[in-house]
């Protein structure tokens, strides 16, 4: 995410980093470097020349602290106006109504309706929240049937009249169904084009007149730079959307759309959506996002993602056999499934300060554990329960029975021991207070 433009602004603050004080002199080029990595990637030149202004006169206006060296202080100074540029502060969502109504916009392709299907699951497990989902797109032929499986998927009803070409009427009479089922939240799921008419921005008028909805969201593909911000205008002074989901954020984003829209709608990003699976969405929170563009990571939203796969009862049960050196294969594999519940294993990886920049040529599939599964998956109950019974023989039986080579075996069994080593060294340690199941309480 944002790959080139973190290396680009690493490159730019080069130029001050060694320097003893900040100077119009020295803070020229840093300056200069960073506006041209703002325009590199697709951010509109005015908005890249009044960010840099802003940066400048700040940097030069700044006290220097003693503990702080010129090139960090810089660093602090663009991160917290990264930070303003998208927002500051993250946005909440108006869910409050009986039911609260929550209207989808967007060209077509964007994501809508994965993201109304990713909205609807996210007000569901977190928020508590009975959503109904409402397939208003009457133009695309599958976009029903794709609500309809979305809905399947997570467990929401979804509304819809196959016969019926009025959107409007659509609408209205969803949200007389959900009053009728107790539904508390109503997502309506509009159509879309492949360029901005008159037609679709009427029907979506239309739809918002006649339900008044909480929230109109505007999806954009992140992926479109520039053109997304564009779009994000035209929709805006025609509908006044209260809000704007990036999706795609996993695909090839250079940053331009996360960078400008607030800038050029002065309406706040409320979700990033990534891939396809209904639980990656992520509220936005543009603090958190400038860090990961600066490549300082992000702690905050990895323990986030930590705690909400946090089984405290099975925690205090791991905790006990980590302190008595029992930690098993059973435990690991439980482990295991906690991670992939967390989402993306490359993008997990990215939270973390400077593994972003270590993983850029890295590909993690999200079938990497598969292996690792496997081997477990062919050992007796008896054997992951105790990996000290595992002989030779038992490796190589494994081996087989896994598809794997025994020197595959063999090394997974050799970092098994030494992450026990670790996980026992860790508990012992005031920092394993801080890690879920492995500190006393």
């Amino acid at each position: 995410m944002f790959q080139n433009l973190s290396e680009r602004l690493e490159g730019a603050f080069k130029n001050i980093k060694g320097e003893g004080r900040i100077t119009e002199l020295n803070i020229a080029a840093t300056v200069k470097d960073i506006r041209r990595a703002l325009v590199d990637a697709d951010v509109n030149y005015k908005i890249a020349k009044d960010f840099t202004d802003t940066v400048k006169d700040k940097a030069l206006g700044s006290k220097v602290l003693l503990a702080v060296n010129p090139g960090q202080q810089m660093v602090k100074i663009v991160q917290d106006e990264l930070a303003e540029l998208m927002g500051g502060t993250e946005a909440e969502l108006d869910i409050k109504g009986s039911p609260a109504v929550i209207l989808i916009a967007g060209l077509q392709g964007s994501g809508k309706t994965t993201f109304s299907g990713k909205l609807a699951n996210y007000l569901k497990t977190k928020k508590g929240k009975s959503p109904l989902l409402v397939a208003a797109d009457i133009y695309r032929p599958a976009a029903i049937d794709q609500l309809t499986v979305l809905g399947g998927q997570i467990g929401v009803d979804v509304y819809s009249e196959r016969e019926n070409k009025d959107a409007v009427a659509i609408a209205q009479n969803a949200i007389k169904e959900a009053k009728t089922k107790n539904k508390n939240v109503v997502i309506i799921d509009t159509a879309g084009r492949l360029a901005i008419d008159e037609v679709l921005m009427t029907e979506v008028a239309n739809i918002r007149n006649a339900v008044t909805p909480n929230e109109i969201l505007f999806v954009v593909d992140s992926m479109t730079g520039q053109d997304a911000v564009n779009t994000a205008k035209s929709f805006n002074d025609r509908l006044d959307f209260t809000g704007v989901v990036l999706t795609k954020l996993d695909g090839d984003t250079r940053g331009g759309a996360a960078l400008s829209i607030k800038y050029t709608v002065n309406k706040p990003i409320k979700f990033v959506s990534s891939g396809e699976k209904m639980d990656t969405l992520d509220v936005f929170y543009p603090d958190r996002m400038a860090q990961r563009i600066l490549g300082m990571g992000d702690i905050t939203s990895l323990v986030e993602k930590a705690q909400a796969q946090f089984d405290e009862e099975q925690a205090k049960k791991l905790e006990k056999k980590i302190r008595k050196n029992q930690f098993d294969f059973e435990d690991f594999k439980q482990q295991l499934e906690q991670i992939k519940k967390m989402g993306n294993l490359k993008d997990l990886m990215g939270m973390i300060p400077g593994m972003g920049k270590a993983m850029k040529d890295i590909e993690i599939s999200d079938d990497a554990f598969k292996g690792v599964e496997a081997i477990i998956n062919s050992m007796t109950p008896q054997e992951r329960a105790n990996p000290d019974l595992i002989s030779q023989s038992r490796r190589q039986r494994i081996a087989k029975g896994s598809g794997k080579d025994i020197a595959e075996v063999n090394a997974f069994m050799k970092q098994f021991e030494q992450m026990k080593q670790m996980m026992s060294m860790m508990n012992k340690m005031p920092m394993g207070r801080m890690m879920p199941g492995l500190g006393r309480r």
